[in-house]
């Protein structure tokens, strides 16, 4: 055979980055040939259920596991006493203060538990029916203690203790300032104050959690098969945790049906599952039903956020100050401490402004831990400035657009350094503003507004606003060890030329969603010039990829997908030294393009980088001193986080008799610097408003007055399906990043962070005349119609106050802020 049959001769000129290709991952998926953690069964595989606490708090007395042995197929039973020379304390890897409290996390409770949902015992059996019926039999002995619920009751003196040995409730209380926000707020002529929350949401993943353990016992190794959002992460965290030699631990991230932050974790089911099968020798399988999944994953959000803004009598922002209480549930998970800290550095936005104070405490509470969850801090932070945003529109009746155009960061101003701290690379609000403002017919929609305020119409028209950015791609290390984050921002990608001139790119990211396979294969296609159909991405195991840190902080792309980039160029560097040879030619005289390098001058001479992957593999011919391979590996640590922006607009139609809230139309110009494959960033933008619009409508974790959780299935959870959502009109502008070659942005998390206040503040404006100025999300027909009784009580928007006198009161009524370009 020779290279020209293995590889094609002629040179590529098509790019594949920024082409609309479909999903190669979608078409094993669509057809069923996956491979879910569940599928996966081994001989002589056992399978685990755990009890689990039905108490939000009570000391345990006594766990009588001896029972569970007597029923049908049951193995073996434990305690949390029984394994816990074997478990250590569940890891928080981010510590936010030298100061934090810091409380043991066990696997297994052992003398309290603190949720409900906090496991107790586990049992062991031949099946998982067995298994779980076998839980009735476990007999546990509690004494009830007292509940901590509430976040500002938790911190008061003689509150109940969810950690009686630590003294408090309080874990951490972490500031950042910059300017003088006293000065800046004495000097303003409008101050408004506004306390708004964040429910608590509990991610609905399609897929559950669920792990297998396979031992080796002879030699004492273990593969880990979870549906997991970071396998290596989770690798080095169970050695820690068990005991056992990381170099003994394989963990892999089969097919992974969502996780939306919720597989951001290391969780106590993967540490017992391992523990058991190191104990009996035989492989163990746990998978959650969705109840389990209510109780026991962790919850996103969960705040009470108090906001002051300070501005001219022209809308100029003088200042911001935020205080946060951000509720913590039972333990410290992963990064719990560290998700409203990211926030901390967006509440300021894309604006400008003299002076930022910002504090957050953190609370325990005896509800489920809270964690990562898509858009992690960012979104609390985007819905904070832009809902206050609109409420100093109003109390200065300018429209919000025209307020946010007089404050933002303009295109001939980056880099910015913020008065948060951070320095924004790249951005162009203006454009994406009026392209957004063009798609949806801003002025028209204000004279419909104002015609059907004017007519009377019950049902009234709101249209709600929100320009965001974020800041997203994790890292770079240093900022993350400043902020004492225990890891590092980094991330890994090798490349493997194979004889036959097909290409392996092996990558430290691990998706589950996001389409990794297609857009990785597009970025190599492009550098080496193979055909895109020519190029394989493994993934998700950490003995195939053996560096990485995964996937989160829509960090894939602009940190993963970069290091793929580099280290592709770094193979055609090695292949340029081997072609050069091979034409008898200087490496300086060549050039690349298409996937062939040419002799200047003499474009007859040329070989492809097949052609070249094949001679290396040979190595009849090779440069002396060089080694037999132009494979290549990079690992990159950004300078920078990246930063996506936009501008959302919602239009909605609330029905003042019922309460009844119908998004009529939804507009986004999202700007996510270069496009690798616009039908993914489509995909991810569609999702995420999916969420954002959830948070503001339909979603919320509910407890009662003893700590039970009330929506612990899917029919007392909302999640939306396509029918509860609108059409949405999506396009995008392009400013590309200048922190990496490919000018790339991230794009996950963006529709979450920006939808949810741009609904909210549609809602609220179109109720604004009648004198609300905030409705509680989720903003369910009950709650809307309660806040429009409850205005109408207190009489007019004119009798509830407004002007620069009421501006200082929470809550208060203010007039609309409607009027069409400029002050009213």
């Amino acid at each position: 055979m020779t290279t020209e049959e293995m590889a094609p001769g002629d040179a590529r000129d098509t790019h594949e980055v920024g082409r609309s290709r479909a999903r190669r991952e979608d078409a094993r998926l669509v057809t069923g040939q996956t491979n879910w953690t569940d599928n996966i069964a081994m001989p002589g595989m056992l399978h685990l259920a755990l009890l689990r606490s039905p108490m939000a708090h009570a000391r345990i007395d006594r766990v009588d596991v001896s029972p569970a042995l007597e029923r049908p197929g049951v193995i073996a039973a434990f305690s949390g006493r029984d394994l816990a020379d074997e478990l250590g304390s569940l890891p928080c890897a981010w510590p936010v203060t030298e100061d934090i409290v810091l409380p043991d996390h066990p696997p297994l409770a052992v003398d309290e538990v603190r949720y409900v949902g906090d496991p107790v015992a586990v049992v062991v059996a031949r099946d998982r029916y067995a298994a779980a019926d076998a839980l009735e039999a476990v007999d546990v002995d509690y004494t009830p203690l007292s509940p901590v619920l509430d976040l500002e009751d938790a911190l008061a003196d003689g509150a109940p203790l969810v950690h009686s040995d630590k003294g408090t409730n309080r874990c951490y209380t972490w500031p950042l300032a910059n300017g003088d926000w006293d000065a800046a707020k004495a000097r303003a002529d409008v101050v408004v104050r506004r306390r708004f929350h964040h429910q608590r949401l509990i991610p609905s993943a399609m897929e559950p959690r669920a792990v297998v353990v396979t031992p080796l016992a002879a030699a004492g190794e273990y593969t880990v098969y979870s549906a997991t959002q970071i396998p290596h992460i989770l690798k080095t965290m169970l050695a820690m945790i068990t005991g056992i030699p990381e170099q003994k631990l394989r963990v892999v991230a089969p097919d992974v049906g969502g996780g939306f932050g919720s597989k951001l974790q290391v969780y106590g089911e993967e540490a017992l599952a391992l523990v058991v099968a190191k104990r009996l020798g035989r492989p163990v399988k746990w998978t959650e039903t969705r109840s389990e999944g209510a109780q026991a994953t962790h919850h996103g959000r969960g705040q009470i956020q108090d906001i002051e803004i300070a501005a001219d009598r022209d809308g100029k922002l003088l200042g911001l100050k935020v205080d946060l209480l951000a509720d913590m549930g039972a333990y410290l998970m992963l990064v719990t401490p560290g998700i409203p800290i990211l926030g901390a550095f967006m509440f300021p936005a894309i604006y400008k402004m003299d002076a930022y104070s910002f504090e957050c405490t953190g609370v325990f509470t005896t509800k489920t831990p809270t964690d990562a969850y898509r858009g992690a801090g960012r979104p609390e932070a985007t819905f904070a400035i832009e809902r206050v945003m609109d409420e100093l529109a109003a109390e200065l009746r300018i429209d919000p657009v025209e307020l946010r155009r007089r404050n933002w960061i303009r295109r001939e101003e980056f880099p910015y350094t913020s008065i948060a701290g951070l320095t924004y690379d790249s951005g162009d609000y203006e454009s994406a503003t009026e392209k957004a403002l063009g798609l949806f017919g801003y002025d028209d929609l204000r004279d419909e507004q104002q015609a059907r305020h004017e007519s009377g119409d019950p049902v009234r028209l709101g249209i709600g606003v929100s320009t965001y950015t974020e800041m997203c791609g994790l890292a770079p290390s240093r900022v993350l060890r400043d902020l004492r984050y225990a890891a590092g921002g980094w991330e890994a990608a090798t490349i493997r030329m194979l004889p036959t001139g097909k290409v392996e790119v092996i990558t430290g990211t691990s998706p589950h969603g996001q389409g990794h396979v297609t857009s990785w294969s597009q970025i190599a296609a492009d550098v080496l010039g193979v055909p895109f159909e020519d190029v394989e991405v493994l993934h998700g195991d950490t003995k195939v990829a053996p560096q990485g840190m995964d996937t989160y902080g829509s960090r894939s792309l602009v940190v993963g997908g970069v290091a793929v980039h580099h280290a592709a160029g770094k193979v055609v560097e090695k292949a340029r030294r081997v072609a050069a040879h091979l034409l008898e030619a200087s490496e300086e005289d060549l050039e690349f393009a298409g996937g062939a390098f040419t002799v200047r001058g003499s474009p007859e001479a040329r070989k492809t980088i097949q052609e070249v992957a094949f001679e290396t593999f040979s190595s009849h011919d090779l440069p002396d001193g060089m080694e037999p391979t132009i494979n290549a590996e990079h690992v990159i640590d950004p300078e920078n986080f990246s930063y996506p922006h936009g501008t959302h607009l919602c239009a909605v139609e609330v029905d003042t008799e019922t309460g009844r809230v119908s998004i009529r139309s939804y507009v986004c110009v999202d700007d996510v610097g270069k496009v690798i494959n616009p039908v993914i960033v489509e995909g991810q933008v569609h999702g995420g408003l999916a969420q954002g619009i959830a948070q503001a409508l339909y979603e919320e974790a509910v407890y009662d007055a003893d700590g039970n959780p009330v929506s612990g299935t899917l029919a007392d959870y909302l999640v939306p399906s396509a029918p509860d959502l609108p059409d949405f009109v999506t396009d995008r502008t392009e400013t590309p990043a200048t922190s990496n070659p490919l000018g790339v942005k991230g794009v996950g998390e963006a529709g979450t962070i920006a939808s949810t206040p741009a609904v909210v503040n549609a809602i609220v404006d179109a109720l604004r005349p009648l004198g609300v100025t905030e409705v509680r999300m989720p903003c369910t027909p009950e709650r809307v119609w309660r806040a429009v009784r409850e205005a109408q009580a207190a009489g007019s928007a004119q009798a509830a106050g407004s002007g620069a006198d009421t501006a200082d009161t929470a809550g208060t009524a203010q007039t609309t802020g409607s009027a069409k370009g400029g002050a009213a």
